[in-house]
């Protein structure tokens, strides 16, 4: 009975998939409840472990990839999992999580995916690159929405490690001359739900839809095979439900990762399907509970991203959740060539963070993804800059963000901290990592059109 079961969304960040995961659950009349850092609290009492808000079962959407200690959440996954039922359980989840381990489980499945090499230095990964031909795929083990991945060429020097995360090479395969794409599978359970063709933005390779890439559904044409692999991926890393990317070579198909909280925002566009009532069923029928495939179809034309009845209410109090950082900043920069530590100016009238073009080339910060206009205070037709992947360590964590470069030689500082960065923030004007230093001589700085 419906009263008798909740269902949990373990997620501590907003998004379209988690609230339609909810809503679904909550339209087929089940209770429900959003685990946020609002309303957890999980108790020891007599040997006895409690978990409040109670629930039944737990689908676990922790954005892993994006967060700088990803062990912390797999702890917090692993607590909640030893106190009932969870779907994508963590084990599970932290293997999908690092895109190498994910790729031994498949190896180990028989499922194919492209030739790759992780080393530990520098020498083996450098002395690997040329299996590859000309052009291959530089990826770190940990990443998301296509940040920390780049195209290098056969003479780009790589790095075992880029900031404080593993990376690797990979084969990079390609069957379309004109326009490169992948293919996303959204598997719940022993069923596919929804597919598309994800179509790389032009001057990119990369078919991420967060980056702008176009979306063709594939549901009802998708091939056997390909369905066959994908519902195979999903099986071997040991998920209830993600999406699974697979790219065609010359001589077949590939699995190239497998995301267990990939968004469905670009696959509802496509297919005007929706994996979330898809979700919500699985979870209630882990929990003992039934939901009829009538209920779930009905409800799965829409991506009602409402605010949920679950929602917690926030804290009359607002903690204080920024870190404070000064008006000029050590940062790391890292690239394809390596990483450099230098001062950096905090600007919170600058859009995107940005770089000098000089630094960018010494610690390859990656192909140009696209040309920007910059509007500048002396000069209001505005100047057109390239942006590239730059990754960015401030105060013990990494920002993956696309920073325009720029000839910053005539300047005091050779990277700006633009709002990308600075939203993490609070900035205290007073203070200065170099404290000696003159007072900076820059003229008002450009912003982002």
């Amino acid at each position: 009975m419906s009263g008798d079961i909740t269902v949990g969304v373990l997620s501590l960040h907003s998004s379209k998939e988690t609230k339609a995961i909810l809503n679904a659950a909550d339209e087929m009349g089940y209770d429900t409840a959003w685990l946020r850092e609002e309303n957890t609290t999980v108790t020891a009492r007599d040997g006895r472990m409690k978990l409040e808000p109670a629930v039944d079962v737990v689908a676990n959407r922790l954005l892993l990839s994006s967060d700088e200690h990803p062990m912390e959440g797999v702890g917090l996954a692993l607590t909640l999992h030893n106190l009932g039922p969870m779907l994508n359980e963590p084990v599970a989840a932290t293997t999908a999580l690092h895109k190498f381990a994910s790729a031994a489980a498949l190896a180990e499945a028989g499922v194919p995916i492209p030739d790759a090499v992780l080393a530990l230095s520098n020498e083996r990964l450098n002395e690997a690159r040329s299996q590859f031909g000309e052009r291959a795929v530089y990826k770190t083990a940990i990443g998301t929405h296509g940040g920390g991945t780049w195209m290098v060429e056969l003479d780009d020097p790589v790095n075992a490690q880029v900031g404080d995360r593993h990376a690797f090479l990979q084969e990079f395969l390609d069957h379309d001359e004109n326009r490169h794409h992948d293919l996303r599978v959204y598997v719940v359970g022993n069923r596919v739900v929804a597919a598309m063709n994800r179509y790389a933005p032009e001057g990119e390779w990369r078919t991420n839809v967060a980056l702008g890439g176009d979306v063709e559904d594939m549901t009802d044409r998708l091939p056997t095979k390909v369905r066959r692999m994908a519902l195979d991926a999903v099986e071997a890393i040991g998920l209830d439900y993600a999406g699974v990317d697979i790219v065609q070579g010359d001589d077949g198909y590939y699995v190239l990762e497998v995301n267990p909280t990939a968004g469905f925002r670009g696959l509802f566009e496509a297919s005007g399907i929706s994996p979330a009532p898809y979700i919500a069923q699985r979870a209630i029928e882990r929990a003992g509970g039934s939901v009829p495939d009538s209920e779930v179809d009905r409800l799965a034309d829409r991506l009602d991203d409402s605010r949920p009845a679950a929602t917690p209410p926030k804290p009359q109090r607002k903690r204080a959740e920024n870190v404070v950082v000064g008006y000029i900043e050590e940062v790391v920069v890292s690239g394809t060539r390596g990483n450099k530590s230098v001062l950096a100016k905090s600007d919170t009238g600058a859009t995107r963070t940005s770089i000098d073009a000089e630094l960018a080339a010494e610690i390859g910060t990656g192909p140009i993804l696209d040309i920007v206009k910059i509007k500048s205070g002396s000069l209001k037709s505005g100047r057109s800059r390239p942006v590239v992947d730059l990754v960015v360590g401030l105060g013990g964590t990494q920002h993956t963000v696309t920073a325009s470069v720029e000839d910053r030689s005539h300047m005091d500082y050779p990277v700006l901290l633009g709002r990308d960065i600075l939203k993490h923030y609070q900035v205290d004007v007073n203070h200065r990592a170099d404290a000696d230093h003159e007072v900076e001589t820059e003229e008002e700085e450009d912003t982002e059109e």
